[in-house]
Parts: C-alpha cells; structure tokens; sequence
C-alpha cells in the first residue's frame, strides 16, 4: 500500500496526495486502507519513510569506492536523480519529524546522512564541522533537485551543466577547509 501511495504521491504530487485518491487507484474502498494504514499522517510517514530508505541506498550505492570529489559528484549525482525520478515521495520527506530514534523516518534518515558523511570523509572535514558541512550539502542537492523538480531553472544556460558547476563550485569549498 505504501508503495502505491508514494508511486502516487510521485504521479499527482506529494501535495494531492489523499486516502481516496490512493483507495481509487488501487481498486478499494477508502475504508479498506485503515488496514494497512492508520491515517493519511500514518501514509505520509511510512512514504518518508521510505523515500529516505531508496535515497540512503542510492546514495550509499553510488559513494562506494569512491573518495573525495569523484564520490561527492557520485552522491550529488545520485541524490539529483533520485528527486527527479521520486519528486512526490521525496517531498514526503520535507519537515516530517521522527517520533523517536527507532522510528523508521529517523532510521533511514541516518542511513542517508551516513551515506553523505562517508563523501565527507574524503575531504578530511573536522568533527567539529562535520554537522556544518552536512547541512551544506544537503542544502545544495536539495535546492539545485526541488528547484529543478519546480522548473525554477527557466533560463537557456544548460542545467546539466549548471549542475557540473555547482559540484566543482563545492568540491573546491570543502577542499579549502
């Protein structure tokens, strides 16, 4: 159930997202869904969930064996096309908060950041900045993917490259730390 709500999600927008929509597209009754699902909230979790787990193993697959600029264009790149492919699964992810250190959201979303430590790692970042440089890279693969998911890129310099840029631009930043 859960992978028809976020291959859905995906269709129509994590956004247009409802227990009907969901309950139509795979031939029940709504009410049939509370067996799988407690709730739209429990669906959208389970879809974060989820979609943190598939970008953690792309991610992760992408990284391995790879060391400095090669693994953070490898874990760019994978994060990049994991948000074009997923758009609605991955916008589940937005601001859903763990209820716990077991929570599956919170599991896999480690897994995710473990995946984008391991790119750190290459660059020598300090203890101390290893959080600060999470938090940039996750700021620029989030942005440069919802942008681009958004169609926030709407002049005629090609995005591709745009996104070449933006991995040499941040391969140069963390070398200097």
């Amino acid at each position: 159930m859960v992978a028809a709500g976020a291959a859905l999600a995906d269709e129509v927008g994590f956004a247009h997202l409802t227990m009907g929509l969901l309950a139509e597209r795979v031939g029940v009754r709504t009410p049939s869904l509370y067996k799988h699902v407690s709730g739209q909230e429990d669906l959208n979790r389970r879809i974060a969930a989820l979609a943190l787990g598939e970008a953690a193993d792309a991610v992760g697959g992408a990284v391995r064996g790879y060391a400095g600029r090669d693994a953070l264009a490898a874990a760019a790149r994978a994060f990049r096309g994991f948000v074009l492919e997923h758009p609605g699964r991955y916008a589940a992810t937005i601001g859903m908060e763990p209820s716990g250190p077991d929570d599956p959201l919170a599991v896999a979303g480690r897994r995710l950041l473990d995946a984008f430590t391991a790119v750190l790692r290459g660059y020598g970042i300090g203890e101390s900045d290893v959080d600060h440089a999470l938090r940039m890279l996750r700021s620029v693969c989030h942005g440069f993917a919802t942008l681009q998911t958004a169609n926030g890129f709407r002049w005629g310099t090609d995005i591709d490259e745009s996104f070449e840029w933006l991995i040499t631009f941040t391969d140069r930043g963390l070398r200097s730390m």
